[in-house]
């Protein structure tokens, strides 16, 4: 008597599994971009400050550009301890994070966003160090 799995056996295994994927893959699309929103959230709220709050502390002030985290090329040359990123800081969807200082909205700091998945400004997928 030989073992194996039988043509229709592997038909229901197939039936089944493409069932179960069909109810499955639409409930977790939506989540990709949740994720990625969140991870904008946790940069601009946590990660990105930390660095530039200790940036601050080490130079007196806030940097002109995002990659005098990385780089010594400002002009705080003897007191910059750096680096504080080791990488770019882009945002999920592959875009370079908005920073200005010292900001519009945040007058005594700075504004730190992320334009969301869309790419443009001011609309409603933005990710903002501020609130309106």
């Amino acid at each position: 008597m030989k073992k194996g799995f039988t043509l229709i056996e592997l038909m229901l295994v197939v039936i089944i599994i493409g069932v179960l994927s069909a109810m499955v893959v639409p409930r977790l699309a939506g989540r990709s971009e949740q994720a990625r929103a969140q991870a904008a959230k946790t940069d601009i709220s946590s990660s990105i400050p930390l660095a530039l709050d200790l940036y601050e502390m080490d130079t007196g002030h806030y940097p002109e550009a995002l990659d005098y985290l990385r780089t010594n090329s400002g002009a705080d040359a003897g007191n910059w301890k750096g680096p504080y990123l080791k990488k770019k800081p882009i945002d999920p969807w592959g875009k370079v994070y908005i920073y200005k200082a010292p900001g519009e909205h945040n007058t005594d700091s700075y504004d730190l966003s992320s334009m969301g998945s869309d790419g443009k400004p001011d609309t409603a997928d933005d990710v903002v160090n501020w609130s309106e």
